[in-house]
């Protein structure tokens, strides 16, 4: 039983070390602080979607295309119906509407909310563990 007494300690070791071409480690890089410039230039580009958004607005008014889903010729808004022309508006009415909703949310904001309402939802929503354990 005496030569099952002796148990090395310790991890394993490699042959060669660092000068020998052994293990290398990479340094990680260090993630830059958020400031206050982060957050303006999101405001920024919220700005200039929203600017983006009402310049195609203006241009489907003008007439260069109508709906997405319908294509018209520039003089053809005359022979469109009562209902036709109301149902583009709300449905523009609807898209603008969608678009000023997702960018003033954060994706923190969503996530935030998305947790709240999972939360807020009984155990029988859950889903049942598979297996022993």
């Amino acid at each position: 039983m005496a030569d099952y007494d002796f148990r090395p300690g310790g991890s394993l070791k490699f042959k060669g070390g660092v000068a020998e071409g052994g293990i290398v480690k990479k340094k990680k890089k260090s993630k830059p602080k958020p400031n206050s410039q982060s957050d303006s230039a999101k405001d920024r580009e919220r700005e200039r979607v929203k600017e983006l958004l009402f310049k195609e607005d203006v241009e489907l008014a003008s007439g260069s295309a109508s709906g997405s889903n319908s294509p018209a010729l520039p003089g053809s808004d005359d022979r469109k119906t009562d209902a036709e022309r109301r149902f583009e508006e709300a449905q523009r009415r609807r898209l603008e509407k969608k678009v000023a909703q997702l960018a003033r949310k954060t994706h923190k904001d969503r996530v935030n909310e998305l947790n709240a309402k999972l939360e807020s939802l009984s155990e029988h929503h859950d889903i049942p563990k598979v297996g022993p354990g």
